[in-house]
């Protein structure tokens, strides 16, 4: 089996241009002033949640090489409301960036480089030439030993520079709020905020204003116990556990703790905060070790439909969470792999629910649907306000609003059904109402329902709130000039209805009152397509090649089967006429239909390694050694141009 590597040429880095910088301090960075530095520049995108998980793979080796290490992020903007440059700011500080920030919404850094996927990673040596290109996640001890590797050689040449690089830290922000994130309404008629940006719970008077407690140090990590002790990491959703099982539990809400890939109870008489699923590593997709071993079994990898103890699997980034009596189990919208799980926290059980784990916008049965960030999830309710045993999603990446049917698994029925209500795929956006099949979103993060059985969407990039209903499948706009809200409660009272709305980059809770009728107004703000450029290709042959390299100190993986899949599709599928479907080698001779002028080429490559163990005097392997997993993965969607004179070969590297 071939893994297609190839070898980078020896390139100069391109210059760092764009619009402005973050964490500078104001001050331009040129890679002139960096020479003498090992140089990491990360192409990401605020939206991408393959993206958040790279900065967290970065954040320790950042801290233990500053001296030696500048990272770079160039911040390529996806959707329109990404390319604003307060935006950028507000996520940079959200996201506690710890390097200089490169705003780049023309995408000219983004093109001087050939990235092609979010995220990117380019390693720039301390002369200043390019040693390794790298897409997709999962390249964490990868950066760690190739940087490690060239801090020794350039120490040895002369030619490595230690000391403080670039970063300017901004100033600290105060204030009760610091970008909240979902929001819950108690018993008691207090509110529960999950204060993501102060990685704690915040527990609110019923003014939305007025801090009642915390529950939480405000101290990045996964620590149970009393509220001051305990920790979370950028908690998201917070779903009420039914009264029945509270006393059985020992909890009264969940919280999807987003990047602690973990779900965490919450009691609410003491604060008390315990881990209820997830091992606080992240899931990855075709990893073999997402099961943890019980009893001195090795981990092992998570097969679709098994259901497992939710201590032993790994998630990732849990968005959202929201409890299911039809199932009999609360359904997580599990962000990070573009799925659906279901957890049964009395019978200890969790499984996959709906979603492929591939990204896009696909219904039709749970188990070949497919999701994109899946952010929000709320039961629905029928036209007189009852719950009818289903669930609304907001599907961030895809913009959509997706409706999920269940089933409770009697009979050939499958567990759950998808079917898109608002939303055109991947790279389609807008603010649009009218008919629902022409209506727009823009990276919506929260959903829920309105007495009537209609479903209000925190349409969060649009700044809105918008209204779907099932009845007349038209869309309108109940608010606007919101500060990406990312929430949204019903309260009813005295039949008048307000929304309490989570506005995340304003910091604060916002009430808004509705009109008797329910109904907003039809806007239209446009449609958008993501904008990259396309690659010009030929008609006919197309040789594709995706390079990977182990790291150094590292080896393909093939102790459970190829370490290395391949798999290619096409929008419009007659794009292809030769060469779509999956395979093991990390090249694909392809034909492209010189038919069909333009389209995109969807590629999703997955590389597994191992670190290599080491020897004894004897020269076998030492048995008391288990190496390390490091699988690393990338979906890319490359928009291709047919033309006369394009090119016959496509190279995206997942890491050469």
């Amino acid at each position: 089996m071939s893994t297609g590597v190839q070898n980078l040429p020896r390139v100069r880095a391109s210059e760092l241009v764009g619009r402005g910088w973050l964490n500078t301090g104001g001050r331009t960075v040129t890679l002139s002033e960096l020479r003498g530095k090992v140089v990491v520049l990360d192409f990401w995108t605020f939206c991408c949640i393959n993206c958040l998980h790279v900065l967290d793979e970065l954040r320790e080796i950042e801290e233990q090489h500053r001296d030696e290490l500048v990272i770079v992020g160039v911040h390529s903007p996806k959707f329109e409301h990404e390319a604003d440059a307060d935006a950028l700011a507000a996520a940079v500080e959200r996201y506690d960036v710890r390097h200089p920030v490169l705003d780049d919404p023309e995408l000219v850094t983004w093109g001087a480089y050939t990235a092609r996927a979010w995220p990117t990673l380019v390693v720039i040596d301390p002369e200043g030439y390019i040693v390794a290109q790298m897409a997709g996640e999962g390249h964490g001890s990868a950066i760690a030993a190739l940087v490690t590797d060239l801090i020794s050689e350039h120490a040895a040449k002369g030619t490595l520079h230690r000391g403080s690089g670039p970063y300017v830290p901004p100033a600290p922000a105060s204030g009760t709020l610091r970008f909240p994130a979902k929001a819950l309404a108690l018993p008691g008629g207090t509110l529960l905020v999950a204060d993501a940006g102060h990685h704690s719970l915040a527990e609110l008077a019923p003014d939305g204003e007025t801090l009642v407690r915390r529950i939480g140090s405000g101290e990045r990590g996964l620590v149970d116990g009393a509220p001051g002790d305990a920790r979370f990491s950028e908690p998201n959703g917070l779903c009420l556990v039914p009264d029945e099982l509270r006393a059985p539990l020992g909890y009264d809400v969940l919280v999807a703790d987003t990047v602690n890939h973990a779900l965490r109870g919450v009691r609410l008489a003491d604060g008390v905060v315990t881990t209820v699923a997830g091992t606080g590593e992240q899931f990855m997709v075709g990893g073999q070790e997402n099961v943890r071993g019980r009893d001195g079994e090795p981990a092992r990898a998570y097969e679709p439909g098994t259901a497992v103890a939710p201590l032993d699997l790994r998630l990732s980034s849990p968005w959202d969470v929201a409890w299911s009596a039809v199932r009999g189990a609360f359904v997580v919208a599990m962000a990070g792999n573009h799925t659906l799980w279901e957890v049964d926290l009395l019978q200890g059980s969790a499984a996959l629910l709906a979603g492929t784990m591939n990204e896009g916008l696909e219904d039709g049965p749970g188990e070949g649907a497919w999701f994109a960030q899946t952010s929000g999830v709320v039961p629905s309710v029928d036209a007189d306000g009852r719950p009818d045993g289903h669930l609304w999603i907001a599907d961030s990446e895809t913009s959509s609003l997706r409706r999920v049917v269940l089933s409770d698994g009697a009979g050939d029925a499958p567990s759950a059904t998808v079917r898109t209500a608002v939303g055109q795929g991947l790279f389609d956006f807008g603010h649009r109402d009218g008919a629902a099949d022409q209506a727009l979103l823009q990276h919506p993060l929260g959903v829920a329902t309105l007495p009537d059985g209609s479903v209000v969407v925190a349409d969060t990039y649009n700044g809105a709130l918008r209204r779907y209903d099932p009845a007349t499948t038209e869309v309108t706009t109940l608010a606007k000039d919101l500060a990406e809200p990312s929430d949204v409660l019903v309260e009813v009272a005295d039949d008048a209805v307000h929304l309490v709305v989570v506005e995340s980059a304003a910091h604060r809770l916002t009430r808004v009152a509705l009109p008797a009728s329910l109904a907003g107004e039809v806007l239209d703000g446009g449609a958008h397509r993501v904008a990259r450029p396309a690659t010009d290709v030929g008609a006919g042959p197309l040789r594709l090649d995706v390079p990977f390299v182990p790291a150094p100190g590292q080896k393909l993986d093939d102790r459970w089967g190829p370490s290395t899949s391949l798999q290619v599709s096409a929008t419009p599928p007659e794009l292809l006429l030769a060469g779509a479907g999956s395979g093991t080698d990390l090249f694909r001779d392809l034909v492209i239909n010189p038919e069909v002028t333009e389209g995109v080429l969807h590629v999703t490559a997955k590389a597994a390694s191992c670190d290599e163990v080491p020897l004894l005097p004897n020269g076998e392997p030492d048995p008391d050694v288990f190496p390390a997993c490091h699988l690393a993965q990338q979906d890319w969607g490359v928009p291709v141009r047919v033309v006369p004179d394009g090119d016959a070969g496509l190279t995206l590297p997942l890491r050469g």
